[in-house]
Parts: C-alpha cells; sequence; structure tokens
C-alpha cells in the first residue's frame, strides 16, 4: 500500500481547509448560508487552526511506516475524522441535496480518504514474502 500518497493527499486536503476556515471566515460562512457573527467567525478559525494542526501531522508522518501496528494513532486519528466527516455530510446532505457541488465532491473525497484509511489500519504496511511464509 502506499501510505505516502494517502497521507500527503489526506495533508492536502486538510490544509486546504485549514488555510480557508483560518484566513476566509466570513466569505466561507457567507457562502455556506450563515450570517458571520463573531463567535461564528472564531469558530470557523478554530476549525481551521485544528485543520491545519491535522494537516501538518500527516505531513510530518508521510514518510513513516503506517499500516497494522505501526503509527496505529495517527491512523486510527485519520479514520475517524475522515469517516465521522463522511457520515455527517452524507447525513446533511441527504436531508438538503440543493446544497452547493464543492460538498457533494467534498463528501467523496471524505468518504474515500476514509475507506483508505480503514484499509491502512487493518493491513500490515509490509508485503508477505513466500520466504517469510515458508519459514
Amino acid at each position: 500500500m502506499q501510505t505516502r500518497i494517502m497521507m500527503t493527499l489526506s495533508a492536502a486536503v486538510l490544509a486546504i481547509l485549514g488555510i480557508a476556515f483560518t484566513f476566509l471566515p466570513d466569505e466561507l460562512a457567507v457562502y455556506l448560508g450563515a450570517e458571520p457573527g463573531p463567535l461564528h467567525v472564531l469558530l470557523l478559525q478554530v476549525l481551521g487552526a485544528l485543520y491545519a494542526g491535522f494537516a501538518m501531522l500527516n505531513w510530518m508522518a508521510k514518510g513513516s511506516r503506517i499500516g497494522g501496528i505501526y503509527n496505529r494513532p495517527i491512523c486510527i486519528a485519520n479514520f475517524a475524522h475522515f469517516f465521522i466527516g463522511a457520515m455527517a455530510m452524507l447525513k446533511f446532505l441527504f436531508r438538503y441535496p440543493e446544497q452547493p457541488f464543492v460538498l457533494w465532491i467534498l463528501c467523496a473525497v471524505y468518504a474515500g480518504l476514509a475507506a483508505w484509511f480503514g484499509l491502512t489500519l487493518y493491513r500490515h504496511p509490509l508485503p508477505v514474502t513466500e520466504e517469510k511464509v515458508k519459514a
């Protein structure tokens, strides 16, 4: 499994969201249909900080062995984030299907990363060779 690609892709997605929510909270609140009050702006900026921190974690861990017992906390945290996020977005989008197409794309990205981290969580990162099996 190519965990370097998975970690780089998830870091990029989270970094884009982190930068957007940190530096454009007013604009995103208006785009999402909310009145950007001071509390909304603060919460969106704190959410952006969370995304940026998670992006940095994934970027720094991209060269590490991930899967099975290796870096399990990082894999579980990413799986939980992307799975719960995808389920929440699906519930929201099925209830309010008239939302912007960008949210549908983001939901698909989240679902894909959740599946990828879920597979990685239960697979050993090293391929099993025939020599190891015979011994």
